[in-house]
């Protein structure tokens, strides 16, 4: 059977209906498309998991403050869909914003948003980014109550992002499991985003400085250095003088807690422009 590429909730409804009917299990993999290999690690993991998969393409006009790119986010439906094609997902679902949210005006004073705990937002990409987090949750939410997966998949790039799904799903019982994927990189270490076709070739050079700052405290970690301001000035002298950092932080990645020593499972966070390209990456040490 050909892969099903709809703009349709009504349509991914229907189809859902029926997987259930047979007893299969549902998974998806929330994507705003221009999909790279990231991505489709995470829809192979999703088929491996499970019976059927739901690929959702939708570059989300809420989760974009006034001055970010949602315009010339990279919107690729004919290559994404070759993409699904191949690896053998079931459905695309692509719908347009008036779909999602009807012809209300795209704000909290017209439309329902789903507003994730402060503590987890005011912080990280949460602070030059105000309001993303409540698109985001509402997005995802509105996803799961669509698609009603029994699995859900996220990268661990966009961790800050991961743990809040996570919190959400927690706090409003939704019965979906989510699914971390590792973090897929170029060879030449390089963390893949749809965001890296923005970078000219100077700029994409200078952002190799960001996984080797990562890398730098890694291994000063390892060495027995625990103390995240010493590795906080070790990862910032890695960067090149035209990489613009906005954050290095160390978070207990168990609680989302600001930590002073490194330990199991801290996660060492950094935002950094190349240019005028914002890139995130991460590691949990």
């Amino acid at each position: 059977m050909s892969i099903i590429l709809t703009n349709s909730i009504e349509e991914v409804r229907q189809n859902i209906k029926a997987y259930k009917e047979g007893k299969y299990t549902i998974g998806l993999v929330p994507t705003m498309g221009a999909l790279h290999a990231g991505h489709a690690s995470l829809i192979k993991k999703a088929k491996e998991m499970c019976d059927k998969v739901v690929v959702s393409v939708f570059v989300n006009p809420i989760q974009f403050g006034p001055n970010e790119d949602y315009e010339k986010y990279p919107r690729t439906i004919d290559r994404d869909k070759k993409v699904c094609e191949e690896i053998g997902a079931d459905i695309i679902f692509a719908p347009t914003p008036k779909e999602m949210y009807g012809d209300k005006k795209l704000s909290n004073d017209e439309i329902t948003y789903v507003c994730p705990p402060y503590n987890l937002v005011d912080c990280l990409c949460g602070k030059s980014r105000i309001g993303h987090f409540d698109g985001v949750a509402t997005v995802v939410l509105k996803l799961f109550n669509i698609v009603q997966p029994d699995f859900a998949f996220f990268g661990q790039k966009d961790a800050q992002q991961q743990f809040i799904i996570r919190q959400m799903v927690k706090d409003l019982n939704v019965n979906v499991e989510i699914v971390s994927c590792p973090i897929v990189r170029e060879s030449d270490g390089l963390a893949l985003s749809s965001r890296n076709s923005y970078l000219s070739k100077e700029d994409r050079e200078n952002a190799l400085s960001i996984s080797k700052a990562l890398n730098q405290i890694e291994k000063l970690y390892k060495s027995g250095i625990t103390d995240t301001e010493i590795l906080f000035d070790a990862g910032f002298d890695v960067l090149k003088d035209n990489v613009y950092l906005e954050y290095i932080e160390f978070r207990d990645y168990e609680n989302f807690e600001k930590v002073k020593t490194a330990g199991k499972n801290t996660l060492v966070a950094i935002a950094a422009k190349a240019g005028k390209t914002r890139l995130i990456d991460n590691i949990i040490l």
